[in-house]
């Protein structure tokens, strides 16, 4: 029998909170930025539009990461990933993949993956607290796609492709 992790706060079961979020079927996200001339990134799939005008993005980072600390007052990317960035998306969450090789494009206000479906840099707009989390608002500088590739996507802990 698997133990339930009871909120002290609130008594919602965590566990089933978690799984209960994972039928939200989201778009895999690398968050890419520079730090004293070394390139970092944290797979999220926390990250959504904000606003069109000025155009806005959100991304929501674990306040303890190391991209929740490094992230603060910089410019940053987001890359979308496409179905065939499986092994990307375990690199930036902390399960590098022997061999795979990340390619950059440094033409912008940060650093971004050379081969996502879509992707925006961000100047810092605005940061909030979000409990466990920082809510991190980009102002979007630049951004682009491939419209030939499909989305990874993340659904019930698995990763997925569009059929």
């Amino acid at each position: 029998m698997t133990a339930q992790l009871q909120d002290v706060r609130t008594g919602l079961d965590t566990r089933e909170l978690r799984n209960t979020f994972g039928n939200f079927a989201t778009g895999v996200t690398v968050v890419t930025y520079e730090h004293e001339g070394e390139v970092f990134g944290a797979t999220v799939n926390s990250f959504t539009s904000v606003s069109m005008e000025p155009a806005l993005v959100l991304v929501s980072l674990m306040r303890s990461s190391k991209a929740g600390q490094l992230l603060q007052d910089r410019p940053f990317a987001i890359n979308v990933l496409n179905d065939a960035q499986h092994a990307t998306a375990l690199q930036f969450a902390g399960k590098p993949q022997d061999g795979h090789v990340v390619e950059w494009n440094y033409d912008g206000v940060a650093p971004r993956l050379a081969d996502s479906l879509a992707w925006f840099t961000c100047r810092p707009w605005q940061q909030y607290d979000g409990g466990d989390h920082l809510l991190f608002v980009g102002e979007v500088a630049d951004f682009g796609h491939r419209p030939e590739a499909g989305p990874l996507v993340f659904y019930r802990g698995g990763w997925r492709a569009v059929a």
